[in-house]
C-alpha cells in the first residue's frame, strides 16, 4: 500500500509542477513546492515549456510590492488568496495557484497587463507568512493593501484613493478600475 501511496503523491507533485510551469513559475518555486529532484524538474520543465528554465536569482526585495501599480495588483491577488485560505480546504500551493488564476481572470476582464507573475505571487505569500509584509486597511476606502509591517495603519491611504501625480497618464495604465 505504501508503494501506491508514494506513486499517488508523486503524481500529485508532478501535476502541481506542470501547473506551475504552465503559469510561468521559475524552477526555484518548483523545487520549493515539490519533493521532485532537480534533474526531474528540469526535464519536466523542458518538456512542458519547450525551453530551458530562466536562470538567476528570484526577486527578493519587498520594495517592488510597494510601488503604485504592483501594490494594487499584489493587494488584489493577496485579498483573493486570503479569501480562499479562509473558505477552502486547499494546500498552500493550491491556494496560490487558484488565487493567481482568479487574479489573472480579473486583470484580463479589466483589459490590463498583469503586473504580478506567479513567481512574484508565490514570493509575496512567503513575505506575508514571514512577517516581512502585511495587509493594512485603507483609512479612506477600507480595502486591504500590501504594506510594510511598520506602516502606521491608522492613517494609511492606499494608492487607489491617493494615486501618484502621474498615475494613469500612460495609454495602457495598469490600474484597476473601481467603477
Amino acid at each position: 500500500m505504501s508503494r501506491s501511496k508514494s506513486l499517488l503523491t508523486e503524481a500529485k507533485q508532478i501535476e502541481t509542477a506542470v501547473t506551475l510551469i504552465q503559469l510561468g513559475a521559475r524552477l526555484q518555486v518548483l523545487e520549493s513546492e515539490t519533493d521532485l529532484s532537480y534533474e526531474r524538474l528540469l526535464r519536466l520543465y523542458k518538456e512542458v515549456a519547450g525551453k530551458s528554465p530562466s536562470k538567476g536569482q528570484l526577486p527578493f526585495s519587498t520594495d517592488w510590492f510597494m510601488t503604485w501599480q504592483p501594490n494594487i495588483h499584489a493587494s488584489l491577488f493577496l485579498n483573493i488568496h486570503e479569501y480562499l485560505n479562509k473558505s477552502a480546504a486547499l494546500d498552500e500551493i493550491e491556494t496560490i495557484i487558484k488565487a493567481y488564476r482568479l487574479y489573472m481572470e480579473q486583470i484580463q476582464t479589466q483589459g490590463l497587463e498583469p503586473q504580478l507573475s506567479i513567481t512574484r505571487a508565490w514570493r509575496l505569500v512567503k513575505f506575508i507568512d514571514n512577517g516581512m509584509l502585511t495587509m493594512t486597511p485603507c483609512s479612506q476606502c477600507g480595502g486591504h493593501f500590501v504594506t510594510h509591517p511598520h506602516e502606521i495603519a491608522k492613517h494609511y491611504v492606499c494608492g487607489l484613493c491617493n494615486p501618484p501625480a502621474r498615475a494613469g497618464k500612460g495609454k495602457a495604465s495598469g490600474a484597476l478600475q473601481l467603477h
